[in-house]
């Protein structure tokens, strides 16, 4: 078999690994979310937690799923190659420097978790219930960022070694801890709120101590060390800093969001969380299984200077982007209010928060397709070193996102910050693709028009069919919570079934999507 076959056989398979387990992350996170919404709805104490967990989750991104991964998986190949005396001195290394990094920051956190929300939420300021409440979940929800940071660099290190499943998995851990605090702690407390922010506390214990065998059979469980002159560190830290807002855009929009919707009246938070966790269904399905598989492969091919199989590699993560993230986009516009009405009404969930909710899923849906795309195309850069590029078109981003947020805020609220994020991704995306074209590094595939012309019209064809058989939006409100679910899983599987046949009408053939190098 051919190095390139079995290249492209590696990607595929990987690919499909990670899918898989993103998906049972994702429906082990809408258990929990179901939950969350039952027990707190879109309720002064929801508000509270959900400022209170994004703050570490927000640092974990960007370690996790951004910053961290794009400057260290690229260094990590190169040390790979050199020899296993060179990388576990490179890892050893690392790993010491990122523990002490993470100890200080996480000391200073829970020591002042006042500052905190002041920064993240400054409209609490002015609720001193909500204020102090924030303040105290901090204090347990902050330690799981110097959990699931270390974390991420054992996946990190997995994935370099073609180990996706257990990384992929690991994040099943957090939706099962959070879900047994809530039934069995929350109870059990006299603020039940307090169950949650113990559980994210618990899970990044958990989620650390998973990687652990893996890592002891690779060889990998190595004795941190501390030291910055290792050249292979100092690439590291060159790379992590610009790399911080490059990777990260969507977790910086995010956090605008949230700072600006704390002044907004209580419940805006809630609303955007439930919204923003029906976005990042298809995000995380498609984008992060996608970047996750080609930013080792890509680096790979970087390496190795294979131009053509670099631009072929990303070129069909587009199509793939495009292909599946058309028809998300589309489904969340035109079936907001079903499908956050079948996952959060019910409990303490109002109908004033349903509505509200899917209105800021419509205005996210408009930003599906660049955030998608943002994430293949991102680790394109970081595979060749560049983390410049993308820091300079991430802070164009992030600028557009908070001046559209200060314009539409006033007249739309939550639903303006959420279309201003949309708005932003789109720009991002759009100054990524055109500096990869511009540095030769890829060349436009000239059937992808046409592809992203043929999922929408079967796109088109599959709304209409679905509005078509569905109720009203208000008829949502009325059902019974297994009406709900009944008419939401025809809906999945009739609409799939429908842009799938309507593709192959189309003339699109799974041979189109193929992954040639």
């Amino acid at each position: 078999m051919s190095t390139g076959t079995a290249q492209k056989q590696d990607i595929a398979r990987a690919g499909r690994t990670v899918s898989a387990m993103t998906l049972l992350s994702r429906i082990s996170g809408f258990v929990r979310d179901v939950l969350v919404s039952y027990f707190f709805g879109a309720q002064e104490v929801a508000d509270a937690f959900f400022v209170a967990f994004r703050i570490p989750n927000f640092f974990r991104r960007l370690f996790a799923e951004g910053a961290f991964n794009q400057a260290f998986v690229p260094v990590l190949a190169q040390y790979r190659a050199a020899g296993e005396a060179e990388l576990h001195r490179f890892v050893a290394l690392v790993g010491g420097n990122l523990s002490l990094i993470l100890f200080a920051v996480v000391v200073l956190g829970v020591s002042f978790p006042d500052v905190l929300i002041s920064v993240f939420a400054p409209g609490f300021r002015e609720e001193e219930v909500r204020f102090t409440l924030a303040s105290d979940l901090v204090r347990l929800t902050f330690p799981y960022l110097g959990f699931i940071s270390l974390t991420a660099f054992c996946g990190a290190l997995l994935n370099t070694h073609n180990y996706y499943a257990i990384p992929a998995f690991t994040p099943v851990l957090l939706n099962a801890t959070l879900i047994t605090a809530m039934v069995f702690g929350a109870v059990a407390l006299d603020e039940p709120i307090f169950a949650l922010a113990w559980g994210v506390f618990a899970a990044g214990i958990v989620q650390l101590l998973f990687q652990t065998p893996s890592l002891k059979r690779l060889h990998l469980l190595i004795r941190p060390r501390l030291g910055v002159e290792h050249e292979g560190v100092r690439q590291v830290g060159r790379l992590l800093i610009p790399a911080v807002l490059a990777a990260s855009v969507g977790q910086v929009n995010s956090l605008i969001d949230t700072m600006l919707a704390s002044t907004l009246m209580t419940g805006a938070i809630s609303w955007l969380y439930y919204s923003d966790r029906l976005l990042e269904l298809p995000i995380g399905l498609v984008a992060v299984a996608l970047g996750t598989v080609m930013l080792p492969n890509l680096s790979r091919l970087a390496m190795a200077e294979n131009t053509s199989g670099f631009s072929a590699t990303l070129n069909w993560g587009m199509r793939m982007g495009l292909i599946l993230g058309v028809p998300a986009s589309v489904s969340l516009y035109f079936l907001a209010l079903p499908l956050i009405a079948t996952i959060f009404f019910h409990g303490q969930m109002t109908v004033i928060s349903v509505s509200m909710a899917a209105l800021s899923l419509q205005a996210f849906a408009a930003g599906v397709i660049p955030m998608i795309l943002v994430k293949i195309i991102a680790p394109a850069y970081f595979a060749y070193h560049d983390t410049r590029s993308p820091f300079q078109y991430a802070a164009i981003a992030v600028a557009v996102n908070i001046v559209l947020n200060l314009v539409l805020i006033i007249p739309l609220g939550h639903v303006g910050l959420a279309l201003a994020t949309a708005a932003s991704a789109w720009v991002n995306f759009g100054l990524l693709y055109r500096g990869m074209v511009r540095r030769a590094f890829l060349v436009p595939d000239r059937q992808m028009g046409l592809l992203f012309v043929k999922s929408l019209a079967a796109a088109a064809g599959m709304i209409a069919i679905l509005l078509l058989m569905t109720p009203q939006d208000s008829g949502w409100l009325t059902f019974s919570v297994g009406s709900r679910v009944m008419w939401t899983s025809a809906i999945v599987v009739v609409g799939g079934g429908v842009y799938g046949a309507l593709l192959f009408i189309l003339g699109v053939r799974p041979s189109d999507l193929r992954h040639r190098v």
